[in-house]
């Protein structure tokens, strides 16, 4: 087995680092138990001189866990729903997706 395999399910298994969360699919409302870690940097706009800090909500979850997330899906933690903004981006390794998520209304 590879060792960032077994290092990512040691991680994603650990519950002080990863949350169970659903994941749902906008085109065909298939649902799928999933376990994610949240992150919330903070990201800077720049327009002209001006220099804008926002809030953003980030999430990363395990390739093997979701093979395909799309723009539009839904993750719901508890009662809280994101929706999956942007194209998901995998790391160097293949192995987790970083999802940007907006809430859901």
């Amino acid at each position: 087995m590879n060792v960032f395999v077994s290092a990512m399910d040691r991680i994603y298994a650990n519950p002080s680092m990863a949350v169970a969360a659903l994941w749902i699919s906008a085109t065909t409302s298939e649902e799928t138990p999933i376990r994610v870690i949240r992150r919330a940097p903070d990201r800077i706009t720049e327009f002209g001189a001006a220099r804008f800090v926002s809030d953003s909500m980030m999430m990363d979850v395990r390739v093997s866990d979701l093979p395909d997330p799309r723009p539009g899906d839904l993750i719901v933690i508890g009662v809280n729903s994101f929706t999956i903004q942007g194209e998901p981006i995998r790391d160097r390794e293949r192995l987790v997706w970083t999802l940007d998520l907006r809430p859901s209304v």
